[in-house]
């Protein structure tokens, strides 16, 4: 199962949105088949394993990191190929939350004559699924925000020089996770003053994620790096209602995708980004910022997970704080999260948490 999940990684922000499964098959104590989810998510992790383990797959065990389909979508259920190629036993953590699915997989199994264990490394799959189960329960993607900061919190300098805070290895570590998301955003202050790519760079990797751009107004430079090269990497702007027509126009015939949200206030809502970006089909969405962006997220308690690479550089006060003004005036009100890694990443320190649900 543990090489199974590792399969079903490499899926990851390519599959979308189709969760990233693995699938290995073992016959006699040895591996016959090997799969994972494809790009776009077809064909299927189990599609792929059957096809490779050939006749090796009649008697053998079938490990799975999510239940296997019931329904009929572009392609029969992965739960009837496994039937009609003789696996004796299938092994996943748990059921598919997605109502087409939900024990109806494991259901055709037992009742093919298949036995069915499930438990097995459970915690490890609901992490890698986090994303998936998201979209499926809430509407949304699983929403990871991300922050370079020096050691007192600041992203940039009183005038704006924010290159490089961190180093080289921090940096690549970042485009390897940008590669593990369906998405990369930011808000529209970020994209007007640093113009960047949000491409993954360095790593070899054809693949590209979705790049998002949350604008109120659409008041992007129409010249810049995104819209450049919209034509070739999908760009994504979440707008408002108030949002220019002409700009509107311009930036649909540059090649971006635009997708209306709603105000609060006198700013996107961001439950409104995520559930159109979830309603696009989006399960992992990898934020960088900036500071307003991040704010506004905080206090709608939309961020699920928290990457902070720290440098060992203090900018002082004046320096220009990673998260915007949230209104705190208790401490109790402070969203909190919970440490779940933390190591040395060249000379600066990688630290994650994840969103703290259950009461101290």
């Amino acid at each position: 199962m543990a090489h199974a999940l590792t399969l079903g990684r490499r899926g990851q922000g390519r599959c979308w949105p189709n969760p990233a499964v693995g699938c290995v098959i073992v016959q006699a104590g040895r591996i016959v088949g090997r799969g994972w989810t494809q790009p776009g998510g077809r064909p299927h992790a189990e599609t792929v394993a059957l096809a490779q383990a050939g006749q090796a797959a009649r008697g053998a065990t079938a490990y799975v990191t999510l239940e296997p389909c019931a329904h009929h979508g572009q392609t029969p259920p992965c739960a009837e190929a496994l039937i009609e190629a003789g696996i004796a036993r299938v092994v996943a953590p748990f059921e598919d939350s997605d109502p087409r699915v939900s024990g109806r997989g494991f259901v055709m199994l037992r009742a093919a004559g298949i036995a069915v264990t499930t438990g097995i490394l459970a915690g490890q799959a609901a992490e890698d699924h986090a994303g998936f189960f998201r979209r499926v329960e809430q509407g949304r993607p699983w929403l990871t925000l991300k922050l370079a900061t020096s050691f007192d919190g600041r992203i940039a300098t009183a005038s704006g020089e924010s290159q490089w805070i961190t180093g080289p290895d921090a940096r690549r570590l970042v485009h390897a996770q940008r590669n593990q998301h369906d998405a990369v955003m930011v808000g529209g202050g970020t994209a007007r003053a640093d113009d960047p790519s949000l491409t993954v760079r360095g790593l070899g990797v054809a693949h590209q994620p979705v790049r998002v751009v949350v604008s109120r107004l659409l008041d992007l430079p129409l010249m810049g790096q995104l819209a450049r090269t919209a034509s070739q990497v999908p760009v994504w702007i979440c707008h408002g209602p108030d949002a220019d027509a002409t700009l509107h126009k311009a930036w649909e015939g540059l090649g971006a995708r635009l997708l209306p949200c709603t105000l609060l206030g006198r700013q996107l809502n961001p439950t409104s980004v995520l559930q159109a970006l979830g309603q696009a089909g989006l399960t992992r969405v990898f934020c960088e910022g900036g500071g307003t962006l991040a704010a506004s997220l905080f206090e709608a308690r939309l961020v699920d997970e928290l990457i902070g690479f720290t440098a060992g550089v203090t900018l002082g006060a004046e320096g220009r704080p990673s998260i915007g003004a949230l209104g705190l005036e208790h401490l109790a009100d402070a969203p909190r999260f919970d440490l779940v890694e933390t190591r040395a990443i060249g000379p600066d320190v990688m630290h994650r948490w994840t969103r703290r649900t259950a009461p101290e």
